[in-house]
């Protein structure tokens, strides 16, 4: 028997043609079915109409460590004893949605993880996405394979899934400058620390990573040197890397009396007749100690100063026919070339007569001879200024220190600030910072 009745006596759970005997399907669209689209026609040739019941939410809370997610339902999650790992579905169908609201605002303190379960959760399959902020309520939708789930809601918009590659660094600080005010000590080399060849270090997409760079020491025309600047690596997610600027080579003060090298990445070396002890200490790990300034009948008749320290060996002590030369620095290939850094600077002489020290390999300066200026560390590579030979004279400035980071060519950015310069070498890109800058994973 034909029923007639109109859409209030409809349910959502089901109705039949004899429901309603006059349905027109053209008039039927994937919008509101409403009265007026009902005429004449059958029922049975109408399909695929998207009817929702929206989000089930659980009436249970859930407290555990785990939790198995089922699409359509809204989930309340207190973390105020544990964090937990929600598995999402192993299939989705486009469309499936699945809500989880902080249950106790503690999200902040216990995180929640989703696990996609081999779907795709904002394109990737990896990392797991991680829920921390107190108060925070999640909805995800799914899109089809190749996005998977994608947040609607999530209150921060955060890319949950930032994907990940390995990197290495150089980072060499500013050297120190030489010592002056006759025979000053030769300025300690730029601390060098590299993960290059031997380990790597994790970088995330789209996060800042910071590197400074150190200036050298600048010139003293008396007294004891200056002290390199310390450069930086820095970033989320990562250890900071500091590498310590070197320290400044002895010198003679207005007293006048001689004063030592001063303690650094690599140390400075001891002005003339300041004595053992007067050498400056490098720090472990980075760098070396600087050479001693002789005392007494030995330095006559040229009153020599001690070399800087490098980054793999020590400044030389003065003796008798002159300065003592710098520490050699460390070679390294992080851009593809072998290029040695972190020289230290050779101590000088007071007479006339005598040899200037000379800089360590790696851009370690030579001392000025009896009547000229001590010679500065080379830029960017962390070298330590030569010490001054005549009374009156400039020492050297220490180098500038340098920041490189090698990364693989498929996941290079190509986003930077302070204008590095980028080379490539084999399957990697190299990013050389002369000056501070930063670079976007």
């Amino acid at each position: 028997m034909t029923k007639a009745r109109d859409l209030a006596n409809i349910i959502s759970d089901g109705f039949t043609a004899d429901d309603i005997p006059n349905l027109d399907t053209s008039k039927i669209t994937t919008g509101t079915l409403s009265a007026d689209r009902i005429d004449n026609n059958s029922l049975s040739n109408v399909t695929a109409l998207p009817f929702s019941a929206g989000t089930d939410w659980q009436s249970t809370i859930v407290t555990g460590t785990t939790l198995s997610a089922v699409a359509g339902n809204g989930y309340w999650i207190d973390t105020t004893s544990n964090a937990c790992t929600v598995t999402l579905p192993a299939s989705a169908s486009v469309g499936d949605t699945i809500e989880f609201s902080d249950y106790a605002r503690t999200w902040g303190t216990n995180a929640v993880t989703l696990n996609p379960n081999s779907l795709n959760f904002q394109g990737n399959t990896s990392p797991n996405p991680q829920y921390n902020t107190s108060g925070q309520s999640v909805r995800i939708v799914y899109s089809g394979a190749t996005q998977g789930w994608i947040p609607t809601s999530d209150d921060d918009v955060t890319l949950e899934t930032p994907q990940t590659y390995s990197a290495e660094y150089l980072v060499v600080a500013g050297g120190g400058s030489g010592g002056s005010t006759s025979a000053g000590g030769g300025g300690g080399a730029g601390g060098f620390l590299t993960n290059y060849g031997t380990s790597t270090i994790t970088l995330s997409s789209g996060t800042t990573y910071t590197a400074t760079v150190g200036a050298g020491g600048a010139s003293v025309n008396t007294n004891v040197g200056n002290d390199g600047n310390d450069s930086v690596l820095s970033g989320t997610g990562i250890s900071t890397v500091t590498a310590i600027g070197g320290g400044g080579g002895g010198g003679i003060d207005d007293v006048p009396s001689f004063t030592g090298g001063r303690d650094g990445g690599s140390g400075g070396g001891g002005a003339r007749e300041s004595g053992t002890g007067s050498e400056g200490l490098g720090t472990v790990g980075q760098g070396n100690d600087g050479g001693i300034g002789l005392t007494g009948g030995g330095e006559e008749p040229y009153y020599p100063g001690g070399g800087g320290g490098g980054a793999s060996a020590d400044g030389a002590d003065s003796d008798a026919s002159g300065g003592g030369d710098g520490g050699n620095g460390l070679s390294n290939s992080i851009t593809g070339s072998a290029v040695t850094y972190a020289g230290g600077g050779g101590g000088g002489v007071a007479v006339s007569g005598g040899t200037p020290g000379s800089g360590g390999s790696g851009g370690g300066g030579t001392a000025g001879t009896f009547t000229g200026d001590g010679n500065a560390g080379t830029a960017n590579t962390g070298g330590g200024g030569g010490g001054t030979s005549g009374a009156g004279q400039d020492s050297g400035a220490g180098g500038s220190g340098v920041v490189i980071l090698r990364v693989p060519t498929a996941n290079y950015s190509g986003s930077t600030t302070g204008s590095p310069t980028v080379t490539t070498d084999g399957t990697d890109t190299v990013i050389k910072f002369t000056g501070s800058g930063t670079y976007i994973a």
